[in-house]
């Protein structure tokens, strides 16, 4: 089956290649190299600029005389790309012919840009939710969802989450055994369900695999509103300050302090969204000493006050303050 990912200028690399990989070991795996027949389609260009300077050789450009298409996919670019009438017109003719179609990041505003996801639910990344929301407010967004299935779309929130959304369709296609056996071989730390937190993705989500420093994690996550000084969790597990700090970073690749600071805050995005509980309430069940100090918190790692968050992202009724 024919896959091709449309590859806007300024292409965010792993949008192509996560995916690409996915697919072709699928069918490596498969003993069927016609099984997966993966296509980058350009906007016209015969070559492509992606991020981390790196060049994509085209297959194909939209100006292109038409192909069967089963799976059509729009990457993303993190300079938010200029809306060519081209490429929406190209996507309004050929998404109706495609068995599934879907995107990768950014490549959800061309969608939307194209009037293809009008009564449907998405994602995009985390970064880009909000001018998403501003942009596009009568689309139903997902901003916390690594990927989002809707009858024959798909979306997925970008990065390495294009990997987890390519992998859902290979387990659509070809049965769970098939994905997982490709998830293992990328040395993926499992294969993530689409309703996973993104931000939980990349700090939450990706717990030790080193049975004491999985332990803290888990205790962090039990204990939001605890007192989670890297002497509280050494203490924990058992294992001394100087080692507990050292062997936790080492292997995660940020510090115990930067994990919890996580966690609180992707436990109070949740409650933001999901609930009307009001802000103190959550400051307090999420660890944070005041409301103040989870403003800061929000306004360093998300780039939005939490009463800004929930105007945007609540699903339930207006909370009181």
């Amino acid at each position: 089956m024919r896959i091709v990912i449309l590859a806007p200028p300024g292409v965010q690399s792993l949008d192509i290649v996560g995916p690409a990989e996915v697919f072709w070991e699928a069918a490596r795996r498969l003993g069927d190299m016609d099984a997966y027949d993966i296509q980058i389609m350009s906007t016209g260009a015969p070559s492509v600029a992606g991020t981390g300077q790196l060049r994509f050789m085209a297959d194909r450009t939209i100006f292109d005389e038409d192909e069967d298409i089963d799976t059509l996919l729009v990457a993303g670019d993190p300079a938010f790309f200029e809306i060519d009438p081209a490429v929406i017109a190209w996507l309004q003719r050929r998404v109706p012919t495609a068995r599934r179609f879907g995107s990768i990041c950014t490549g959800v505003f061309l969608l939307a840009a194209a009037g293809l996801l009008d009564g449907k639910r998405v994602t995009t990344h985390w970064e880009c939710a909000a001018k998403f929301s501003d942009e596009y407010p009568d689309i139903d967004l997902d901003a916390d969802a690594i990927y989002v299935r809707d009858g024959s779309l798909i979306t997925a929130a970008g990065v390495t989450a294009g990997i987890d959304l390519a992998l859902s369709l290979v387990e659509e296609d070809h049965g769970k055994d098939t994905a997982m056996i490709v998830a293992r071989y990328m040395v993926m730390f499992m294969k993530r369900p689409g309703g996973q937190s993104q931000f939980s993705a990349h700090l939450v989500g990706k717990m030790s695999e080193t049975t004491l420093i999985q332990k803290a994690q888990e205790y962090v996550l039990s204990n939001l509103n605890g007192d989670l000084d890297v002497e509280s969790l050494a203490h924990e597990v058992g294992m001394s300050i100087r080692n507990f700090a050292r062997v936790f970073r080492k292997e995660l690749g940020f510090t115990p302090a930067e994990f919890v600071a996580a966690a609180r805050t992707d436990a109070a995005r949740r409650l933001l969204q999901d609930t009307t509980q009001p802000l103190l309430r959550i400051a307090t069940t999420c660890g944070f000493a005041d409301v103040n100090a989870m403003r800061r918190v929000f306004a360093k790692t998300i780039g939005v006050s939490p009463n800004d968050y929930r105007s945007r992202f609540q699903t339930s009724s207006k909370p009181s303050q």
